[in-house]
């Protein structure tokens, strides 16, 4: 096997390794911005507040298509895809001097169909060992943002899955953690006994029981971050329920009063190259009160490079199985 830093001469047909492991902790913003992009859902003030909230995440990158389109898309008229990506930043590690350089934690790609209103959500491991445009070589995706940020990250999704990135959206892991503040916790039966530390990396500051229970946001992102107590599998069951517990009270009729600190939360712990108004017109797809998605996973197994590292090395054939299911979904030719 190639090591990390050393360029590979082959493309997008020849077959490609991977690695894994699942960390899904940031991406409860796309449901959330079905149900804040809509006026009818909490008010012109609301509105405005976000408006404004997302005006301000909004970077014009100078990228009008894909690559892989043919023309120009909106969410009003057109099947799209968007990439979630969650990025590590704590405030302990931007005053250690660990700003630079981040690499992704968590990156889901959403293929939404404006006709049948339904989402493909696709969790990527972090760990994925693919080929890297920005750089020439075959390495762990979540590096690529480290190579070239949200750019770089695109183009890697797009090389392995073969279809466009329409656009993308960047947040970090205290987002997560003020979402599920602001709608004052979450209920979620913990499946086991925790000990992990909490987003400033202090050690065994997190410490649950198993059983149903209340969560704070550090509790809910410790338990969406460990790596200790099960498998890549079956901790990758626990953030998706973790994401829909936190979709359900979003959506609650008790949570209505509780958006305006949720788009505090959001703030500007958000990056996206979508404007306002494509954001808004996300509503199509959420705005009856309820979103549904199907989540996909991709098969793989532990491998190592030739340094040791560890990666995830994706199945092939399952591979095209998930490209052709979100090509379908997309309705490309």
């Amino acid at each position: 096997m190639q090591e990390d830093t050393q360029p590979l001469r082959r493309g997008r047909a020849v077959k490609k390794k991977r690695k894994k492991r699942r960390f899904v902790k940031l991406f409860i913003l796309l449901p959330l911005i079905f149900v804040l992009s809509t006026a009818a859902g909490y008010g012109a003030f609301l509105y405005k507040k976000a408006e404004t909230v997302f005006t301000g995440s909004y970077v014009d990158d100078g990228r009008e298509k894909s690559p892989l389109r043919d023309a120009e898309v909106h969410p009003l008229r057109d099947n799209i895809s968007i990439l979630f990506i969650g990025l590590d930043e704590s405030d302990v590690r931007e005053e250690n001097g660990d700003s630079n350089g981040w690499r992704s934690d968590a990156l889901m790609l959403a293929t939404l169909n404006v006709e049948d209103k339904s989402i493909k959500l696709l969790s990527i491991p972090r760990d994925t060992y693919t080929y890297i445009p920005e750089v020439g070589y075959e390495t762990k995706i979540n590096h690529a943002y480290a190579f070239g940020g949200p750019a770089a990250t695109v183009e890697s999704v797009e090389e392995l899955l073969d279809v466009p990135v329409d656009y993308y959206v960047r947040m970090n892991f205290k987002a997560f953690m003020d979402v599920v503040e602001a709608l004052d916790g979450i209920e979620y039966d913990v499946p086991f006994k925790l000990s992990e530390k909490d987003s400033n990396d202090v050690h065994n500051a997190i410490q649950l029981e198993p059983g149903l229970q209340h969560l704070n946001g550090e509790e809910a992102l410790a338990l969406a971050r460990t790596r200790q107590y099960d498998n890549d599998i079956e901790r990758g069951k626990r953030q998706q329920e973790l994401l829909q517990t936190v979709v359900k009270e979003a959506l609650s009729l008790n949570s209505v009063t509780k958006y305006d600190e949720t788009l505090e939360a959001i703030g500007t712990n958000m990056r996206t190259n979508m404007t306002f108004s494509e954001l808004r017109s996300l509503l199509h797809y959420g705005g009856n009160g309820s979103v549904e998605f199907e989540t996909l996973t991709l098969k793989g197994t532990d491998g190592r490079m030739s340094n040791g590292a560890y990666i995830y090395e994706l199945d092939e054939a399952q591979l095209q199985e998930i490209q052709h299911t979100l090509a379908k979904h997309l309705e490309l030719d």
